[in-house]
């Protein structure tokens, strides 16, 4: 009898990253009470920004021509979607201290992406409470306001849905992107991220001049929460926001992912070693 070929399995490419994110969330998941605390911690904040809105509405019953019910729905597109980017790219944020520890060389040295090395190098899984927030104030919001549902209104939520997180997750990339070059500035890169997504949860209408530019459209943010919600809703906008600028959410999110690529891969060429 002939011998019989000898067959090899070779991993996944992603195999390496699912080990690494497999034994991160077994690390977390062993300290249970800790765990707990985290969840809990997460869950409280964000209902306290959820009742920030509600305290506004104390006094004053309409916000940028917005009631407290449509509000409600900005609050929870947007920060849906920020919840969402957050639980992959938010330890991002690290990478100021990786630079200046000389840490991010090991990076460079591994034959995989920095980026998705990055992102998989650390999950915070205490993180998945904070979204049930925003999903109560969706629900919410689509049952307290009068919405004409048909196909444009589902198409919008669901398209709203899917470009949010990835405008979101662009950001942060390039906030990441910019700190190979300015390295301390990670609280000015860091006003945009959460500025921004600050900002994204209220009406637009009401935001300064400066404001509207950057977070309207060289960073989109507006359109992850105002004008989704604005067209849902059947809401004339103000100025130069109107409702039906929210079908442009592709383009607007293929700009995001332009500027965030040319960023992050300006910082990767910028970047030349800490010298060890």
């Amino acid at each position: 009898m002939a011998d019989r070929p000898i067959t090899t399995r070779r991993p996944g490419t992603l195999s390496p990253y699912r080990a690494v994110l497999i034994s991160r969330i077994q690390a977390q998941v062993a300290y249970r009470a800790s765990l707990a605390m985290d969840l809990f911690s997460a869950l409280i904040l964000g209902l306290v920004e959820l009742a920030e809105v509600w305290l506004l509405f104390h006094n004053a019953s309409v916000i940028g021509g917005l009631t407290f019910s449509a509000v409600l729905l900005v609050f929870a597109l947007a920060d849906l979607s920020f919840c969402a980017a957050d639980i992959l790219f938010g330890h991002l944020d690290k990478l100021p201290r990786y630079v200046r520890a000389g840490t991010i060389d090991v990076f460079y040295l591994r034959p995989q992406p920095i980026l998705l090395q990055l992102m998989t190098s650390d999950i915070r899984i205490h993180r998945l409470t904070r979204p049930a927030v925003s999903l109560f104030a969706l629900g919410y919001a689509l049952t307290h306001n009068g919405i004409a549902w048909g196909p444009g209104t589902v198409g919008m939520l669901a398209l709203t849905l899917v470009c949010g997180p990835t405008i979101y997750a662009s950001v942060f990339v390039i906030a990441a992107g910019c700190q190979f070059v300015l390295v301390n500035a990670a609280e000015f890169t860091s006003s945009f991220v959460y500025g921004g997504r600050y900002a994204a949860t209220q009406p637009a209408s009401v935001w300064p001049g400066a404001i509207k530019a950057t977070f309207g459209f060289v960073l989109p943010l507006a359109f992850t929460g105002y004008l989704p919600a604005l067209y849902v809703l059947g809401l004339p906008g103000h100025g130069i926001f109107q409702s039906g600028l929210a079908w442009l959410l592709p383009v607007v999110t293929a700009w995001a992912l332009i500027l965030a690529g040319a960023t992050w891969r300006f910082g990767l060429r910028h970047y030349r070693g800490a010298g060890g």
